[in-house]
């Protein structure tokens, strides 16, 4: 499939592959298609950040790349290293062939068929769908001197290999790029990218979300749903529920049989809203109960 040669195009994309997303976030994916620029998407855990490079690679027919970022990260595990094992094996036949051309033998160990190519490799090879979609994920818990490593790839989509030398993409690959900013980017790396902070989505659209991914909760418990966790995100927590908690939580009452919220139920099932015990002490009891008439008030005066 063809990149969207528009922003209204790149929303009816995300619409397509179920993603409600507003029209600065369209504006911002759009230019990073048409300039062939990084992607960098910053926001709170759970809000979207990871799902958009998923529904880019399915809505334009594109293989997914991910590279899910940890502290040790490495150049062996992120971009490539030598099949040792197949090395030996073949210095083992040129021994008993009697190949005593080290220069050949060397050249040939350290050659393309020897090489195990990993995420960032990978994503600079073309497939007969186009280039590929390269999500670098939670480039945040990556240390830093790899974070300088991605300069390179960023800039000129290569990978430089000493033995073999540079690697470049024929095509560049469509990056995205997400940090939960458990710790600050350093500037070079964002001056590669179009910049975008995903913030919490607002009660309308939060409940066009929950209605396009969780059909089946009905309106009323929807609208009840939206209206607690927008009220849970304006409280003093260690960590806010996100999105893809609001999701969680809207199976789990439908697992429940719930039409509506009750107290009783919010008590029991607040843990898979809040992940910190002293979030769920807070909240739970005379606090949820609360509210919880706060907000079947703001329901009823709506109406």
């Amino acid at each position: 499939m063809t990149l969207p040669d528009s922003i209204d195009a790149c929303l009816d994309l995300l619409k397509g592959q179920d993603y409600v997303a507003d029209r600065s976030l369209a504006t911002t994916l759009y230019l990073a298609l048409k300039l062939e620029r990084p992607l960098f998407l910053e926001g709170e855990a759970g809000v979207g950040k990871t799902e958009i490079g998923k529904v880019l690679a399915k809505g334009l027919g594109r293989r997914l790349v991910r590279l899910q970022c940890y502290e040790g990260l490495d150049v062996a595990a992120a971009v490539y290293e030598w099949n040792y094992s197949r090395q030996m094996i073949e210095i083992r036949i040129a021994e008993v062939a009697g190949d005593t051309d080290r220069d050949r033998l060397a050249d040939n160990i350290f050659s393309e068929k020897f090489l195990i190519r990993r995420p960032l490799m990978q994503a600079l090879e073309p497939g007969p769908e186009g280039s590929p979609v390269l999500l670098i994920d939670e480039i945040d818990r990556a240390d830093e001197p790899f974070e300088a490593y991605l300069l390179e790839v960023l800039s000129d989509f290569q990978i430089t290999i000493p033995e073999i030398g540079t690697i470049s993409a024929p095509q560049p690959p469509v990056v995205v790029i997400t940090s939960n900013r458990t710790r600050e980017i350093h500037d070079a790396l964002k001056r590669r990218c179009l910049y975008y902070w995903i913030d919490y989505p607002d009660a309308a659209r939060e409940l066009a979300i929950l209605e396009t991914k969780v059909p089946g909760a009905g309106e009323r418990l929807s609208r009840e749903i939206v209206g607690f966790i927008q009220a849970l995100r304006r409280q003093d927590l260690f960590k806010l529920p996100g999105v893809s908690e609001t999701l969680d939580w809207a199976h789990a009452l439908m697992q429940l049989d719930r039409i509506e919220l009750d107290s009783e139920t919010i008590d029991t099932t607040l843990g898979v809203l809040l992940k910190y015990q002293d979030d769920i002490v807070k909240i739970q009891g005379s606090e949820a109960a609360g509210i919880l008439e706060q907000v079947r008030a703001e329901l009823a005066a709506a109406e």
